[in-house]
């Protein structure tokens, strides 16, 4: 399989992630579904914006770059002929690990605020305390549902980085698929 056709499937498939990861993050601001009567009722972590900019934004430019890499020919990428489809692999593993991070981010952000828990009229923390946080109504659950969706897509979207950042170096080493009558002529081979 060509490396750019593997980088376009998932570009495609970081896309729906990064935008569903957005909206968790501006969810979160609302906690129990209603607008928060005060901020101290917003969990400090949603502040930190894991699903907003690691997994959101951060993650449209390596999505982008995924993309544009099966529109790259054989004899340069970006209108340049001096820049081949090994060199856009190898720039792939750079957007790949700016991903990863990205996601990494949301990830550990997620975690630790499903660790500290919500806040609510409790004013120490405990899973034991559960069943006592009752303002905002419904904070547990929505936290719990918003925050572990951000982990799962901040993990998936990690793994999909990982995968092209495999295949980014592959493309990069052994080149990308045979193109006939590029650049003049030749073999092809890249």
């Amino acid at each position: 399989m060509c490396s750019g056709k593997c980088a376009k499937c998932l570009g495609i498939a970081l896309i729906p992630l990064a935008i569903l990861c957005i909206l968790a993050n501006i969810l979160l601001f609302f906690p129990g579904g209603k607008v928060a009567s005060e901020n101290g009722h917003i969990s400090d972590e949603v502040w930190f914006f894991g699903g907003i900019l690691g997994s959101g934004a951060v993650m449209i430019f390596p999505a982008l770059v995924f993309l544009g890499m099966k529109n790259n020919d054989c004899c340069g990428c970006c209108g340049n002929e001096s820049c081949g489809k090994r060199f856009a692999n190898f720039s792939s593993i750079i957007f790949a690990a700016v991903g990863f991070v990205g996601a990494g981010y949301s990830f550990i952000i997620s975690a630790v605020a499903i660790n500290k828990g919500p806040k609510c009229g409790v004013i120490t923390w405990n899973h034991a305390l559960w069943d006592e946080c009752t303002e905002p109504k419904d904070i547990i659950p929505w936290n719990l549902t918003l925050f572990s969706l951000l982990i799962i897509m901040g993990g998936v979207q990690a793994v999909l980085c990982a995968i092209q950042a495999i295949n980014g170096l592959m493309g990069t080493i052994f080149g990308d698929c045979k193109c006939c009558g590029c650049c003049g002529g030749g073999d092809g081979l890249i």
